[in-house]
């Protein structure tokens, strides 16, 4: 799949570790940042989230371009029709 995908996550994140997995094994390429090590992008998440550090929160530009979509938790499915749309 052609678009991209920003995976704001932590090191203890289970969510995060459990849907990188699976995007790995479906071919979706990501950058990762980790917001621990980056308070810029703790501040996105927080923005995009009411306040809250909620991970994994994912900024996902779709293969036609277009607006970024912000994804907070999505499942498998929700990132593949985030980056279809």
């Amino acid at each position: 799949m052609s678009g991209s995908v920003t995976m704001y996550s932590t090191t203890w994140c289970g969510y995060c570790r459990r849907l990188k997995g699976q995007m790995d094994r479906e071919g979706i390429s990501y950058s990762e940042v980790n917001i621990e090590n980056d308070p810029a992008s703790a501040t996105f998440v927080e923005e995009a989230n009411g306040g809250n550090q909620t991970v994994p929160t994912l900024q996902v530009v779709p293969e036609a371009g277009g607006e970024p979509v912000v994804l907070t938790n999505p499942s498998l499915i929700q990132v593949k029709e985030a980056l279809a749309s």
